[in-house]
């Protein structure tokens, strides 16, 4: 298989619900006004905090300076994407953090490597901080052909290709924190649409990201109980393409013949991890939850936010999440 690190740099962000005014503006331009920005990288994900936001470089140039409603993490960060048979996965349906659990994710968390996950319908984007990139490829490189794209061209890369000299760090892999995990009750579809016809969901899609109100929820609720329903609507558009995840209720607002799933239709229960924020520096999140669902051959998403991350899976198969809970 082979390893693609792609010549985004991006950056990962936080927007408060009270602070969404100030960026408005912005963020309707970078979703619907391609071609008045250059960004090519973009996602937006809201939760009941806040609202993460992925973006390159030129996209982060269009926010407003920072203020107290907006964070910023400090690194740059690269999307790692895995594409089988020298092909571009993201022409096609995702297959899930799952089949990359072992090859990547387990690795990179062995070797100390934070990972930022964004699963969209087309395919699932690894994110590492640039710093990490020496440490990534003399990680994957017996597994993985690794190029690197340049100006849209892809170029075979080793670890001699990277500046700063970090290579496998040979220590013992930290146990991960066994996290609470949140189970609510809504399903969720993953969806995508030709991003030429944005402009006739506009209204629904501004409606449901900046007006809509959240679900009742108790957010104080413990770390041990589920929510009845969450909100969680996440919009990428990334070099060309169109994803969208969202409950069953805010997908009924959006016109059926506009939007496309896979040929099951199938829904998506979700389990959200951490009873407090994450951070970005805790290693094996991710690992520690995909790898009993590459175990069992359990397909899912996986969206990493900038608080908390959420797994996606069959509702089949949520049970099997109930070992993840803390006690």
């Amino acid at each position: 298989m082979d390893l693609h690190i792609l010549d985004h740099r991006l950056r990962v962000t936080s927007i408060s619900k009270n602070g969404l005014v100030n960026y408005t503006h912005p963020l309707i331009k970078l979703i619907f006004l391609r071609n008045r920005t250059r960004c090519k990288f973009f996602s937006l994900t809201e939760t009941p905090e806040n609202y993460t936001v992925v973006l390159d470089e030129e996209g982060f140039k269009e926010l407003p300076p920072s203020s107290e409603h907006l964070q910023v993490e400090g690194s740059i960060w690269r999307p790692l994407n895995v594409a089988s048979n020298g092909n571009a996965s993201s022409s096609s349906q995702a297959v899930g953090v799952t089949k990359i659990a072992k090859s990547v994710i387990a690795p990179l968390a062995q070797q100390h490597v934070s990972v930022f996950m964004l699963s969209t319908y087309q395919t699932d984007f690894i994110l590492v901080r640039e710093k990490d990139l020496s440490v990534v490829v003399s990680t994957l490189e017996e597994e993985f052909n690794i190029f690197k794209e340049v100006e849209g061209e892809y170029m075979s890369v080793g670890c001699k290709d990277f500046t700063n000299g970090l290579q496998k760090n040979g220590k013992e892999a930290i146990q991960p924190t066994v996290h609470p995990v949140l189970i609510p009750q809504n399903q969720f579809c993953v969806m995508s649409l030709d991003p030429d016809t944005l402009p006739s969901i506009a209204t629904t899609l501004i409606d449901v990201l900046f007006y809509s109100n959240s679900p009742k929820e108790d957010s104080e609720s413990s770390a041990g109980q589920d929510l009845d329903c969450i909100k969680f609507f996440s919009f990428s558009l990334i070099d060309g393409y169109v994803s969208l995840v969202m409950d069953t209720e805010a997908q009924r607002r959006f016109p059926a013949d506009l939007l496309f799933t896979s040929s099951s239709g199938e829904l998506w229960r979700m389990v959200r991890i951490g009873g407090q924020p994450l951070g970005f520096d805790e290693c094996g999140i991710v690992a520690q939850i995909s790898q009993p669902l590459a175990d069992g051959d359990i397909s899912a998403y996986y969206i990493s936010t900038f608080s908390f991350d959420h797994a996606l899976v069959s509702p089949k198969k949520v049970p099997c999440h109930s070992c993840c809970k803390g006690n």
